[in-house]
């Protein structure tokens, strides 16, 4: 009896084993749980999308189970020479490194270095004084001021609930009154000082009081010098020590070194024709023209990394793993758990809610869409986007490299076309 009972034991364990905690590289849509015809939909689906000319380039993976099922790039990367784009291609990943940052800070949330409905005042002294635009004249950019209800709160950036807008890609005053005090949108800034930008727009207005709307903004490039103030690290060598060296994101950078500059695909642009051009002037305000290659000083935690499809899964298998990776934990699982957690109540960011640092599937959107409830995910500004769903262990990226995407369904179709091909 006691040996029919050990083994049974044993059987139950093998039969409960959990979703590999390291991605499995090599391409296996059974052993992931998809039918591999219904996957050709997507081979068909992107073909078709590069022959219409709706994208120069698409490259995609899928995860589940820790098991990858699909890993695959369409299209060229190469506006003259029509070079194939390849799947392993390093893609500026813009506000995908918002995540990273909102990690990182909890990591050091997770060592008690803050609590987070600490003021951001007390890490950053120029957030101290905190007022709100009342009236703001946008032909002088002169304005009007009411005092803050209450200092911003680390839980405020976390959540873009701060008040605080975006330079460049903001509202009209965001953009004018961030312009006129040198305030960038932090992205391949080559002469930026992160802690001098900071720490001026500590000093400026907010648009709203703190806690009360959803206003996306510049408060992760905060985290992301609050994560150098409580560390004593550059942000760089943060990500590098204790992010990417554990998750073995060995393709992720604020700055390509020089041997790999090959690998980093093309930007494109659409021209008045809807053409796709190869990206050749700064677009993003000051972005350098050869952003992320050469030298660079301001490391943006809202938007300055690059990486690869499989790094960034990483990352995310991260999270569905409650914290922990080839045996490293980087979050305690409560911790994860909050993160993941809606932060924002009932305030309106349109579809979805919103955690620490990414976007959230709620029980009402999920029946509009094949995510499931807990579903998380966010994007990048030029063209790039993720999402992961714990019921399913399931990962989806889906990254082009287009400033001003006219096709932005495409990703959309993407969601469809994977959850369509699960068999069990």
């Amino acid at each position: 009896m006691r040996l029919l009972f050990l083994l049974t034991v044993f059987l139950f364990n093998i039969i409960a084993l959990p979703a590999q905690s390291v991605i499995q590289t090599n391409p296996d849509p059974a052993a992931a749980g998809f039918d591999k015809e219904r996957l050709t939909r997507l081979d068909n689906y992107f073909k078709e999308q590069i022959e219409k000319e709706r994208a120069p380039g698409i490259a995609v993976l899928i995860v589940r189970n820790g098991k990858v099922a699909y890993h695959k790039a369409f299209g060229y990367n190469d506006d003259e020479k029509k070079q194939p784009l390849d799947k392993n291609a390093i893609f500026r990943i813009a506000s995908q490194t918002k995540a990273i940052t909102s990690t990182a800070i909890m990591m050091l949330y997770d060592e008690g270095k803050f609590l987070l409905n600490d003021p951001v005042s007390k890490y950053i002294p120029e957030f101290a004084n905190a007022r709100v635009i009342d009236k703001f004249n946008l032909e002088d950019t002169s304005f009007t001021t009411v005092p803050a209800k209450r200092q911003v709160t680390i839980h405020d950036l976390l959540t873009h609930t701060s008040g605080i807008g975006y330079a460049f890609i903001g509202s009209k005053e965001a953009n004018a009154l961030y312009a006129k005090h040198n305030i960038t949108a932090g992205i391949g800034i080559r002469s930026g000082d992160l802690a001098r930008d900071m720490r001026t727009l500590g000093t400026l207005p907010l648009f709203h009081q703190p806690g009360e709307k959803w206003t996306y903004g510049l408060n992760t490039d905060i985290l992301g010098y609050l994560v150098e103030v409580l560390s004593g690290q550059t942000l760089d060598e943060f990500f590098r020590k204790r992010i990417f060296e554990p998750l073995e994101m060995n393709d992720t950078y604020f700055l390509i070194p020089k041997e790999k500059a090959h690998r980093l695909a093309t930007l494109f642009i659409p021209d008045s024709t809807g053409k796709f051009k190869a990206y050749r002037e700064g677009i993003l305000g000051d972005m350098d023209g050869n952003y992320p290659l050469g030298s660079l000083k301001y490391y943006s935690g809202g938007g300055g990394l690059s990486s690869t499809l499989l790094d960034y899964a990483k990352f995310l298998q991260m999270y569905l793993n409650e914290g922990e990776y080839n045996g490293k934990r980087l979050l305690a699982k409560n911790t994860v758990r909050m993160i993941l957690s809606n932060q924002i109540g009932g305030l309106n960011l349109g579809f979805n809610k919103f955690g620490l640092g990414f976007f959230l599937v709620e029980p009402a959107d999920a029946a509009k869409t094949p995510w499931n409830p807990g579903t998380f995910g966010w994007g990048g500004a030029f063209a790039t986007s993720y999402w992961a769903d714990p019921k399913e262990k399931l990962i989806g990226l889906l990254y082009k490299q287009i400033w001003g995407d006219p096709n932005g369904e495409i990703a959309e179709y993407f969601k469809v076309l994977t959850y369509q091909a699960i068999n069990n």
